[in-house]
């Protein structure tokens, strides 16, 4: 399982589809935060997503880069850069677009939660 702690960049479709199936598993929350290397809100609310995963250990924070994994990207439905979804046992619960540091804590702490 992922280590606890530190947001987990996939780099792999093998490890994207790894990370959330042992998340659907371990019935666990999952933030993912799609995310771009030239995106300048990504940029800024990369270290707030970082600290996130150490706060709320007992959740899973992913990050995949959409020029990367543009296929994953796609699936999920991705337009715009930041976007996080909260995904549970295979559902989605909620999705943010944009580097909203406020509502995505308070989502996490949410879903965390239940």
């Amino acid at each position: 399982m992922a280590e606890e702690g530190i947001a987990i960049a996939c780099h792999s479709i093998d490890e994207w589809t790894r990370q959330l199936e042992q998340a659907n598993e371990s019935k666990k929350l999952v933030v993912i935060d799609f995310t771009a290397s030239w995106c300048g809100p990504c940029r800024a609310i990369a270290p707030a997503f970082a600290d996130f995963a150490k706060k709320f250990p007992g959740v899973l924070f992913l990050k995949v880069d959409v020029d990367e994994l543009n296929s994953v990207a796609q699936d999920w439905a991705v337009e715009a850069m930041p976007t996080f979804v909260f995904v549970k046992e295979g559902t989605i619960l909620h999705r943010i677009v944009g580097a909203q540091k406020e509502e995505l804590q308070k989502k996490i702490e949410e879903f965390a939660s239940k």
